[in-house]
């Protein structure tokens, strides 16, 4: 992520004991920022600021965390962090960083009594500045993350957080994806589940449970989400950049199944730093595909924790 690190700044802050996390994305110089929200049980903070119809211009930050509810928390540290450095839309008597965020659903994992805060985003951007190689798996925003919980969390499989970033010619689009779903993993290259709801020694079963259980209206489960973030040099206006965080949805459609229920909150934010002229075609098309190994990329670095079996395991006791 070298060439990403130009324009943007991403840093995570773990804790293994509490199984939660926060990561951060952060903008210096500013960005456009867009976002789309599909899931059905969102929680986030700032997001119509980023509405093409609204005034926002720039963007400093975006708070990735876990905590739920209380995780929205971790931005006051963001935001509190950018103001010491300076960073920020000046407005004559100081500067006031734009922060938008997102968090997951985690407290099944680890300690409840522990949830991401002010603390949280701070530390993650002490981190983003240290210029920190990233870490994907069980870090950050993806520590307490899990995946394919609609069977019961003790057939549940660890979740994480993944990057990916692709580059074509002068223009590179990178996302980072915090994936928590209600849902399987699916790779449609391999065209295997890599992880999910467990039936005995099959993984990939939401859907067939979710048909199996086609009358029964109770909620199934109370909470998941894949929440992330898209990076580029690209330059698009603020409607095109929310237009592009809707296309980058296709990514989870592409990785989840089934993506975007009800249970989930999933939320997919964008920031452009301006720097190369492309087709909005072009960086769509990166993007989608950004977004979907963004997504395997989490699963596949994850590991372990407690019943909850990563990828890796679950693919070594079958060979």
């Amino acid at each position: 992520m070298e060439e990403v690190q130009r324009y943007f700044k991403v840093g995570h802050y773990t804790d293994t004991e509490a199984m939660t996390g926060c990561t951060v994305i952060l903008a210096e110089a500013g960005a456009t920022g867009g976002v789309c929200v599909r899931g059905g049980s969102p929680n986030t903070r700032d997001t119509d600021a980023l509405k093409s119809e609204n005034n926002r211009k720039l963007v400093h930050g975006i708070t990735l965390s876990g905590g739920s509810a209380f995780g929205l928390s971790a931005s006051d540290g963001v935001v509190n962090y950018l103001e010491e450095h300076q960073i920020g839309r000046d407005v004559g008597i100081g500067v006031v960083p734009n922060v938008s965020g997102a968090s997951l659903f985690d407290l099944g994992m680890g300690r409840q009594d522990v949830r991401a805060d002010s603390s949280f985003g701070y530390r993650a951007c002490e981190a983003a500045f240290s210029n920190e190689p990233f870490l994907a798996g069980n870090f950050g925003a993806g520590t307490g993350a899990s995946v394919g919980n609609i069977n019961g969390l003790e057939n549940a499989m660890k979740g994480g957080i993944g990057s990916c970033t692709i580059r074509h010619g002068e223009l590179f689009v990178s996302a980072v994806v915090a994936v928590n779903a209600v849902g399987d993993i699916y790779d449609e290259q391999q065209q295997i589940y890599l992880a999910g709801a467990r039936d005995g020694q099959k993984i990939g079963c939401s859907e067939a449970i979710f048909l199996n259980r086609y009358q029964d209206l109770r909620d199934m489960y109370s909470g998941n989400t894949v929440i992330g973030c898209v990076m580029t040099n690209a330059t698009l206006p603020k409607a095109k950049v929310n237009k592009l965080a809707d296309i980058s949805h296709n990514g989870i459609a592409r990785a989840v199944r089934p993506a975007h229920t009800t249970f989930d909150g999933d939320t997919m934010f964008v920031l452009c730093a301006n720097q190369v002229n492309a087709t909005f075609e072009a960086v769509s098309i990166l993007t989608v595909e950004a977004v979907r190994q963004a997504i395997l990329d989490g699963v596949k670095q994850a590991e372990t924790y407690g019943d909850y079996l990563s990828y890796k395991d679950y693919y070594a006791k079958k060979s």
